[in-house]
């Protein structure tokens, strides 16, 4: 008998500068299915994330917040275990890029590569934001991508090609944080040499091993590893520092130098790991190793999910940073697409669009719905899906109510007292579908194994009632019918086991009727046998609620007209200081705007509010304005306003502006503009 399987999973660490949106809820839930149909064959699976707690952004972020880095990672990582106990994510451990085992094993890697001779510096000309007497990080830089020409693309590489370049390659660059021109200085920096011709003969073998990465995903990044026309490598070199201030690793020998946030990110999966080992988790769970031996273990197998934004860093920085400073590469990274919702438009967590994942358990929506829905849709191939809410209702109601669950509810009642009877003949067969299911499982071809789960569904369903065990009864049968009935709860155990990875709460929901060992592949189709009592039958799962649907999606009520008096407007009923404190007015810099295709009276703006990220926001002043008028310029929002999704997208806060309530009278309508020398982010009290 093969010897157990030992796996080391990760999915990306989330940024530690907002909230889990429902991007990595997709992620995490596809490869939590994953590892539990591992742990169902009975593999050793280590499954760790951790937040990704450096960078200029948090640094910004925090200043803003009144709260040191520190404090203001922890509060953003605190409010992560509801989102994961609330769908079911079963990480074996949490951590963070900026605990001590990080920054421990990001300097010795970077020391090891040091001393394999693949790191340099030299002095390189930097964007300097003058206004925030500081060197900008690639993020902060944005402007038109000189590969594809995209708009309001990072200084580091383009969302929409994904070409990867240095800042100083953009067209027209602006300032995120100000929104002014930034000036090159010149600093030292340090450079992982990924140009070197060891680098580049590595890379080109791992990526092309067999099975390492989806063949889209192989198309996408071999621009980077052909040489160009003259023979030089296509990738160039990598800058690793960054310049104080920066909240992130110091560089060993280097006072003022901090590691890039995206060299010591990853560096935070074996962090996590470490983290689980060191303080007894992985022991718990029956590894008696140490976490040194474990990883130069050669037969650990390393995996990573991720999302199809972060293929570059993945796949080619990653494995070139662990295989020259002498540690195992990753077996395979697993690249999946975005989600969208409803209309197609992607989710987004720098403009906040897209299902909110509290709000859906705030409704009191079945964590396990979204699962399903999300596996069904999932396949082993990097391809963008969609949420759309008619189907996630006709999917979930017919699939797991109308089929699967309905076998117990149906097939018990005709089983005199719960206790399983003989079957001299079985009309279905189950092992070939979990041979099925287990293969497709593994290849993450969730869609496919659901497919195949609810195709056998249909089959015990029909064998129900072609059977029509409520006839065999009348008929005076009584025994018949509990063999064909018996025969369907043989199978309802089997389609349990089939779906336990995906729904592991209404698989122990429905192991505790059948009154069943927990299921795995082992005893899947092991018969529940002769003579074995099951449980009373309680309802396993409601149906979807049209009601919360609307729920979900529902935008922010509308406000009422307010009323109009000659020469202006009644003022609105008084209100307390405490009334006007919940609302976050900010000074925000206009840093593009444009019309609205389809609309004649909405400007587009793309606002800096000083997060370090732009805002979309509608705003109806096109008959007052010339887009090009209004960049550049400083003007005043509600940043607290719900999102509004829109027909023409979502807008993500409030312009003001002053106007009659009939706009179309004199005066007309003005935007609200601060003084001279206000600033992004500043709050207006």
């Amino acid at each position: 008998m093969p010897s157990p399987r030992k796996l080391f999973v990760t999915t990306a660490l989330p940024y530690a500068n907002g909230k889990v949106h429902i991007g990595h809820i997709m992620e995490y839930i596809q490869a939590d299915i994953w590892v539990r149909h591992q742990r169902m064959q009975g593999s050793a699976v280590h499954f760790v994330c951790a937040d990704d707690a450096h960078g200029a952004a948090i640094m910004i972020a925090a200043e803003a917040a009144g709260k040191t880095p520190q404090q203001f990672v922890a509060e953003i990582s605190a409010g992560r275990k509801e989102y994961l106990d609330g769908f079911h994510i079963g990480f074996d451990n949490w951590h963070s890029t900026d605990a001590p085992e990080n920054h421990e094993l990001a300097r010795q890697i970077y020391r090891d590569l040091k001393a394999s001779g693949l790191v340099s510096s030299k002095v390189v000309e930097q964007f300097f934001d003058p206004a925030k007497a500081m060197f900008l990080p690639d993020r902060f830089i944005k402007g038109e991508c000189p590969n594809c020409h995209a708009k309001d693309q990072y200084g580091d590489n383009c969302e929409v090609c994904g070409k990867v370049y240095s800042p100083t390659d953009l067209i027209n660059p602006y300032s995120a944080l100000s929104g002014t021109t930034p000036v090159l200085r010149s600093s030292e920096h340090f450079f992982f040499k990924l140009s070197d011709p060891r680098c580049m003969a590595f890379l080109s073998d791992w990526t092309r091993t067999e099975g390492r990465l989806q063949t889209e995903v192989l198309n996408k990044i071999s621009e980077w590893l052909e040489p160009d026309e003259s023979g030089k490598a296509a990738m160039g070199d990598w800058d690793i520092s960054r310049d104080a201030p920066y909240f992130g690793i110091e560089i060993p020998d280097a006072p003022g130098k901090y590691f890039y946030v995206w060299l010591d990110a990853p560096v935070g999966y074996l962090a996590s790991l470490k983290n689980y080992f060191d303080r007894g988790g992985a022991q718990a769970a029956g590894e008696s190793m140490s976490y040194e031996k474990f990883v130069a273990d050669p037969d650990v197998e390393q995996y990573h999910f991720i999302g199809k934004d972060i293929i570059t860093f993945h796949t080619l920085f990653w494995p070139a940073m662990l295989h020259f400073s002498g540690r195992k590469v990753p077996n395979k990274i697993f690249v999946h697409g975005f989600l969208t919702v409803n209309n197609g438009e992607k989710m987004s967590k720098s403009r906040g669009t897209g299902l909110d994942p509290l709000k859906y358990l705030s409704l009191g929506m079945n964590p396990e719905w979204l699962r399903y829905y999300l596996a069904a849709k999932l396949n082993g191939r990097n391809e963008d899906i969609d949420f759309n809410a008619d189907d996630f209702m006709a999917r979930v109601n017919s699939d797991l109510i109308g089929k699967y669950v309905n076998i117990a509810s149906r097939a018990v009642k005709f089983v005199p007292g719960g206790k399983v009877v003989k079957i001299p003949t079985a009309h279905l067969e189950p092992a070939t579908l979990v041979d099925s299911v287990k293969a497709l499982y593994e290849g993450r071809e969730y869609g496919k194994a659901l497919r195949e789960i609810m195709a056998f569904a249909d089959a015990v369903n029909l064998r129900f009632d072609s059977a029509a065990p409520w006839k065999l009864v009348k008929e005076g049968k009584a025994g018949d019918a509990a063999v064909v009935c018996s025969e369907c709860l043989e199978m309802f155990k089997v389609l349990t086991a089939c779906l336990k990875p995906v729904l592991p709460e209404l698989a122990q929901q429905a192991e505790a009727f059948l009154k069943c060992a927990p299921l795995d592949w082992a005893n899947a189709v092991v018969a529940l046998g002769e003579g074995h009592q099951v449980g009373e039958y309680r309802h396993l799962m409601q149906r979807v609620d049209a009601k919360q649907l609307d729920a979900l999606f529902e935008p922010p009520a509308e406000a009422e007209p307010e009323k109009t008096v000659p020469g202006g407007e009644e003022l609105a009923p008084t209100i307390g200081i405490d009334d006007f404190a919940k609302i976050d007015l900010r000074i925000a810099m206009i840093v593009n705007c444009e019309p609205v295709e389809g609309s004649t009276k909405l400007l587009r703006l793309t606002l800096d509010v000083g997060e370090g990220k732009t805002r979309n926001v509608f705003s109806g002043i096109a008959s007052a304005y010339q887009p090009a008028e209004l960049v550049g310029k400083l003007t005043v929002m509600v940043a607290n306003l719900a999102p509004r999704k829109m027909k023409f997208g979502v807008s993500e806060g409030m312009v003001l502006a002053a106007s009659h309530a009939d706009e179309k009278a004199s005066p007309g309508i003005y935007v609200l503009s601060p003084w001279p020398g206000a600033q992004p982010g500043l709050r207006v009290r």
